[in-house]
């Protein structure tokens, strides 16, 4: 547990020095690249104005991580069901993660003005399609074998959905979800880029016209622990909602010492 912790802070420490052995030494402007203590010195005098616009942004990614977790988890449950609804629709899935997000956000924000509802809509479009290729992969992992045991057995097709296709597919829903929620990140900075009145997207632009290159940096950096918040909680989340199954590994190997 300790050397998980420790390897990854020593690399990063090595970075962080080098990057500023590196701009000292050769006299890199602040406005080009700032040394990461000045960085660090602005994310934590500038705390209260990035934690505001970090609300903004988190907002927009609870929002739409909710709508793509939402539709991706239902639409894979309708895939399975219908292979016909499954070709049908595997292209225009497929498609949607073709388009460039960029091509798009203008669009919305002509739709849908200034407000949340773009960024939201950008940040569902990306987090969508790891949830419903995960989750579809985890509803189709389960054996035939099993699935004809329980039905021979009377099961109906509710049943067999609620108590093994959806309990078996949760690891790879999970999977889906962390990936969708690191993506997240982007998409409602995308959308913040293209156009917001707030925001940490908004505020890095406006950083960056002002060439107060050392608040992006800050604002990345806020960007980042948002994401990690997310992927933190959500592991959090996914050790409660498969505590089953480590209790069921637990007993099985009880079973297999006493035997």
């Amino acid at each position: 547990m300790i050397g998980r912790i420790l390897i990854p802070a020593s690399f990063a420490t090595l970075l962080l020095g080098v990057w500023e052995l590196a701009v000292r030494s050769f006299g890199v402007p602040v406005y080009i690249l700032p040394p990461p203590s000045r960085i660090a010195i602005t994310f934590f005098t500038r705390f209260p104005m990035l934690a505001r616009h970090g609300a903004t942004t988190l907002g927009e990614i609870a929002l739409g991580l909710t709508l793509a977790a939402s539709f991706g988890f239902l639409l894979a449950i309708a895939l399975h069901h219908s292979r016909s609804l499954e070709r049908g629709l595997r292209p225009f899935i497929v498609a949607s993660q073709m388009l460039p997000v960029f091509a798009i956000a203008p669009l919305l924000v002509v739709w849908l003005g200034y407000g949340v509802w773009p960024k939201v809509v950008v940040t569902a479009l990306i987090g969508f399609f790891p949830v419903v290729v995960s989750e579809l992969d985890g509803l189709r992992a389960t054996s035939r074998e099993t699935v004809d045991l329980l039905l021979s057995m009377g099961a109906t097709r509710r049943q067999l959905l609620t108590k093994l296709l959806l309990p078996a597919s949760l690891p790879s829903l999970f999977s889906g979800l962390k990936l969708a929620a690191t993506l997240s990140v982007v998409g409602a900075t995308i959308g913040e880029w293209v156009g917001a009145r707030r925001g940490l997207g908004y505020l890095m632009l406006e950083s960056n016209a002002r060439l107060h290159i050392d608040l992006v940096f800050a604002s990345i950096l806020m960007l980042t622990l948002i994401g990690l918040l997310l992927f933190g909680a959500l592991r959090i989340i996914e050790r409660w909602a498969l505590r089953w199954r480590d209790s069921a590994g637990g007993s099985a190997s009880a079973r297999r010492g006493g035997g």
